[in-house]
């Protein structure tokens, strides 16, 4: 695009327009002279001369500031504004120079203005006051030096360009920033869509790994019930047996009582009474009642640790809770799966009451143990469980001395979906909801492990939530995709 070098020349004095032409257009001076005495021969209007060779200017005169108003108006109609305005101003009997610069900036606000006064009365500060545009407005003294006229044309003009220029940059560069913002938004939308449904398949995963931790759970329980209510079936079946010769021992004695009793019904019932041993049924019934009851008991005791373990009646709130009874609990709940591969060791130490959610830690040591149990080989192993507290919080570690964990394998076993297990075994997602828990509760858990040598969780967690609780309905924490590093622990 060329630079825009059109003038537009207001006043009332022909030999004004004729001094800018010899400046502005030197080399079409030689024609000026034919060109007024033509026009006002005929009364027509001076044509505008045209523009010289090379990066000259193109001038249109007006003598009032009506014809300057309309000559403006045809050149932005025709798609040719003019940069600049060189404007009398005084010019009667028609608009003074300020009143027509008001008039010019309403049709083209970018035109710059360069107002020509021979008056020293003219007082700027009144012209600046009704104008209030500075940034677009010079004055030039008569008599002016061509010179002058000349280096403000230039400067103006290129003025008028460099704003043009610079305005069409920014108009670029906002349709740059709306196609850059629109892209922006369709892509947090599209990201937006991915988190939610990533928060969606966490939700699934970290509810499978529940459903499965309760799967395992509900095995252990079966297991640990079926044998109490084994042998209480068995008591009762042989306690009906023995009701039932016991009511027959009884038939006899009322038979042998009665007055017309005959001593036949004495010989029965003392056959009766050797047949059934009564002396052994004193000695028996009395073990198995306490047998029973004692099964009744573990029944019991299974159903509060399992309800210790889940605090199904807890609504899952941030509460004040014993840790040392939520891992007997779970200890309890998990015998089944410990019983015949380890010996587990208690090595408590004085807790404090932790406000945490207790379903969640008890899941926590119940994964722990259960990995601890599946790390052992053919031989039987030890798990320690050992607490304590460390600062402001409090400890609990699981320590094995089963096969250990590789060292390739130690910086990712909280990733969620990395197992080492063989296929169908293991969804790879316990120690990843294990970290997510402890990460909720504000605490953090380490590891330390050697091949063949064992391996030591710890989890430590602050005795009080300094935080903001979260809802009791917001108890299932995200999924733990970070890990933490590897920390030695001291035993």
């Amino acid at each position: 695009m060329t630079d825009n070098r059109r003038v537009l020349l207001i006043d009332d004095m022909p030999t004004i327009h004729e001094d800018f032409r010899k400046i502005l257009l030197p080399a079409a001076s030689a024609k000026s002279a034919l060109a007024a005495a033509e026009a006002a021969l005929f009364g027509d209007a001076p044509p505008a001369a045209a523009s010289p060779a090379g990066p000259g200017f193109e001038l249109d005169s007006a003598y009032q500031g009506q014809e300057g108003l309309a000559r403006l108006q045809q050149a932005r109609a025709a798609g040719r504004p003019y940069a600049l305005a060189f404007v009398d101003m005084r010019m009667p009997p028609g608009w003074d120079g300020v009143e027509t610069i008001a008039r010019l900036w309403d049709e083209d606000p970018e035109l710059q203005v360069v107002i020509c006064t021979a008056f020293a009365d003219t007082s700027w500060d009144e012209v600046l006051t009704r104008l209030e545009a500075r940034d677009r407005l010079l004055i030039l003294k008569k008599p002016f030096d061509a010179i002058e006229v000349l280096q403000l044309a230039n400067a103006l003009c290129a003025k008028w360009n460099a704003v043009k220029q610079v305005r069409r940059h920014v108009d670029e560069l906002e349709a740059r920033v709306a196609e850059r913002t629109e892209a922006l938004t369709q892509a947090n939308v599209s990201l937006k869509q991915q988190i939610d449904e990533r928060r969606r398949l966490e939700g699934q995963l970290v509810q499978s790994e529940k459903l499965a931790s309760i799967g395992q759970l509900a095995a252990g329980v079966a297991h640990e019930i079926n044998n109490p209510i084994g042998y209480i079936a068995s008591n009762f079946n042989t306690l009906n047996r023995y009701a039932e010769q016991l009511f027959e021992i009884i038939g006899a004695y009322e038979a042998a009582d009665a007055p017309q009793a005959a001593a036949g019904e004495r010989q029965r019932l003392h056959a009766l009474r050797e047949a059934h041993d009564i002396g052994f049924l004193r000695e028996d019934v009395p073990g198995l009642l306490a047998e029973s009851r004692e099964g009744l008991d573990r029944v019991k005791k299974i159903v509060q640790d399992l309800k210790d373990f889940s605090r199904v009646d807890s609504h899952q709130e941030w509460q004040l809770a014993d840790l040392h009874r939520g891992i007997d609990s779970t200890l309890n709940i998990v015998a089944s799966e410990l019983r015949y591969k380890a010996d587990v060791v208690k090595e408590y130490g004085p807790l404090p009451e932790v406000e945490c959610l207790p379903s969640q830690i008890n899941q926590v040591v119940m994964n722990l143990l259960t990995n601890a149990a599946q790390a052992m080989g053919p031989a039987r192993g030890r798990i320690l469980v050992r607490t304590g507290t460390t600062g402001e919080q409090v400890r609990i570690e699981v320590s094995d001395n089963g096969s250990g964990i590789a060292p390739e394998h130690l910086s990712r076993i909280f990733d969620p979906f990395f197992t080492t297990k063989p296929v169908g075994q293991g969804t790879g997602l316990g120690l990843s909801l294990c970290y997510g828990i402890v990460q909720h509760h504000g605490g953090r858990i380490e590891v330390a492990s050697k091949p063949g040598e064992g391996t030591t969780f710890r989890i430590l967690l602050p005795v009080r939530q300094t935080g903001a609780a979260p809802a009791a309905g917001d108890a299932s924490p995200p999924l733990a995709c970070g890990r933490p590093d590897a920390a030695a622990l001291s035993h």
